[in-house]
């Protein structure tokens, strides 16, 4: 049964890359330039690109599943070449922000729910994995950090349950190993809930050192973002921080789908804390 594995460059997708890897699975991954990625031996890399329909048809021939990053652009040409090649199962990577109940209008919950309904309207069976906060967004951090000036953070008790993205890649695993594995809609979080300014100060104890936060204002936060993402992104987020100050997010992490604790944020911190580090 041959797995095809979509932004096998990313975190998650190169972390179920190596677990599939290592248990002996076969394996193909793609990319728009696969001469780019770094595989392990006896994985083949193969082009992508829904600009150039001859790559689609020719990435899933012979495969049986799919781990998928969500690009709503080309979704559609993308599941009929699946479907012709006859790919079975599709392990979808989306967002919790499909579950927001203005998911529609905001620009990261309606790109991953156009993907999610494209995948319903067709026959793969699909499994969709709805990841919250990443612990990796805490990188952004990392450039203030390591020149020792403070964090500034528009909301820094907005309160979340990070999610190491290996846990993600262990429940993709599980999803396109196990035997219950198809059609579910799992939501996933981290182990704990942690405010922003919880999660600075998770970094400033292993540095050793005092990390001082500096509070935005929201016309501030959206003048600094906006310089890095287009502005409508931008106010999704931030709407999303302002609504979770004072919140104490539900706790659905990868243990009851793994059988493993799931990995805190101070484990990610620990084994990323090189990069808050004065260079």
């Amino acid at each position: 049964m041959t797995t095809l594995i979509t932004g096998a460059s990313g975190a998650v997708g190169g972390a179920v890359l190596r677990a599939l890897h290592a248990a002996g699975h076969p394996l193909r991954a793609s990319s728009r330039r696969p001469e780019r990625l770094s595989l392990p031996v006896g994985v083949e890399a193969v082009p992508l690109d829904l600009a150039r329909p001859d790559t689609v048809a020719a990435a899933f021939d012979g495969v049986d599943q799919v781990f998928l990053y969500a690009e709503p652009g080309g979704i559609d040409e993308l599941i009929r070449a699946a479907e012709t090649a006859g790919v079975r199962h599709v392990v979808l990577l989306s967002s919790s922000a499909v579950l927001s109940p203005d998911a529609e209008s905001q620009p990261l919950g309606r790109h991953h729910l156009l993907v999610e309904r494209a995948l319903r309207r067709s026959d793969l069976d699909a499994t969709l994995l709805r990841p919250g906060s990443f612990a990796g967004n805490a990188h952004g951090w990392a450039h203030p950090i390591r020149a020792g000036g403070p964090v500034e953070l528009p909301y820094p008790q907005a309160r979340m349950a990070p999610i190491h993205e290996a846990d993600i890649a262990d429940v993709a695993v599980v999803a396109l190993t196990g035997a219950a594995r198809t059609g579910r809609e799992v939501t996933l979080t981290g182990p704990e809930a942690l405010t922003l300014g919880e999660q600075v100060g998770q970094i400033a104890a292993r540095l050793g050192r005092d990390i001082p936060v500096r509070e935005l204002s929201r016309a501030e936060a959206e003048r600094q973002w906006s310089r890095f993402m287009p502005a409508d992104l931008a106010a999704s987020l931030l709407d999303y921080q302002a609504g979770q100050v004072g919140v104490t997010p539900e706790i659905t992490d990868a243990a009851q789908f793994t059988g493993r604790p799931a990995r805190t944020f101070g484990q990610w911190v620990d084994e990323h804390l090189d990069a808050f580090r004065p260079g």
